[in-house]
Formats: structure tokens, C-alpha cells, sequence
């Protein structure tokens, strides 16, 4: 059986998208690159990649003192994760409601429509 898929809070999100983006990133590279983002302290980030480490979602090796970070888990299995959660959470785990509701309230342009069409078409 398969590893469960760690549970990965908001802010160590923002890590995993930089490590998604940037495998092989040190501490201080992560740290640099949040900077803008965020008004985490260094030490805050540093926590939540060992956070991450520790639930297997992020790995590590070294070159002596420097370690360099890189993801476990793959980007698009965590969003599948994340969305059957909130579905589960929100509709019991029923994708039809949450889409219907989300086509009545969203306004959507001629190109996104087109879109749907040709996603639903597909699953015929």
C-alpha cells in the first residue's frame, strides 16, 4: 500500500510551490525567495521545511554544511489530495454539487466555457 499523502499546512504550501519551482534549494535560497511574499523570519521557514522533511514531504542531501532540499511528493498528487478533501469536507466527497455551484456563481468568459465543453466532451 502506498504512503499516505502528508497533510501540508497553508504556509508550508508556499515552501513546497518555491521547491516545486526550484528543487534543490538550500534554506537560505528558500528563504530568499519567500522574502517578497511573506514576512516570515528566517528561522519560521526554516522550521517548516524540517516540518516537511519530517512528514516526507520534502527530502534532503548535503555537500558538506550547505543542505539542498527537493520535493517528495509530486505537485499535481497534492492538489488531487487537497481538492478530494475539501470535497469530502464540503459536499461529502460529490463533485456535481460544488460544480454547479461554482457555474451559477463564477463569471466565465466565451474561451472558458469552450473549455468546460471540451473537458466534459472528453468524459463522454
Amino acid at each position: 500500500m502506498a504512503n499516505p499523502m502528508p497533510k501540508i499546512s497553508d504556509a508550508e504550501w508556499e515552501v513546497m510551490k518555491i521547491l516545486w519551482e526550484n528543487p534543490n534549494f538550500t534554506a537560505n535560497e528558500v528563504i530568499e525567495a519567500l522574502r517578497g511574499n511573506s514576512e516570515w523570519k528566517p528561522i519560521t521557514i526554516r522550521t517548516m521545511i524540517n516540518r516537511l522533511v519530517q512528514k516526507s514531504a520534502v527530502g534532503y542531501s548535503s555537500d558538506g554544511k550547505v543542505y539542498s532540499y527537493y520535493p517528495l511528493v509530486q505537485q499535481e498528487e497534492c492538489l488531487r489530495a487537497e481538492t478530494m478533501s475539501f470535497l469530502k469536507r464540503i459536499t461529502g466527497g460529490a463533485l456535481k454539487p460544488m460544480l454547479i455551484h461554482f457555474l451559477r456563481e463564477e463569471s466565465l468568459s466565451k474561451e472558458d466555457i469552450n473549455e468546460l465543453r471540451n473537458i466534459l466532451d472528453e468524459k463522454i
